[in-house]
């Protein structure tokens, strides 16, 4: 987060941000009542249960509200910024 950001869809704000993290919970639920019977440890995953391999968090814009990865909204300041 030490770059410039610029929303991709609004393409006006450069200020206002919402950092979004995003933290992976590994559960079992139980398949009848949907209530939560496990939750298990990211090292504890068995074969049959991916690891989360997402974004660890992502950007929204305070303006109009789009929220997508950080790398957009950097690619987004670069491009403009080699406009000028």
């Amino acid at each position: 987060m030490t770059q410039p950001y610029l929303c991709p869809t609004c393409k006006s704000n450069r200020m206002r941000f919402t950092i979004i993290e995003q933290t992976p919970h590994y559960v079992r639920l139980n398949p009848q009542t949907g209530e939560v019977v496990t939750e298990v440890a990211q090292e504890q995953l068995d074969a049959f249960h991916q690891p989360y391999k997402g974004d660890s968090f992502l950007v929204q814009c305070g303006i109009c509200g789009t929220t997508e990865s950080e790398e957009r909204f950097v690619k987004m300041a670069q491009h403009m910024q080699n406009q000028k």
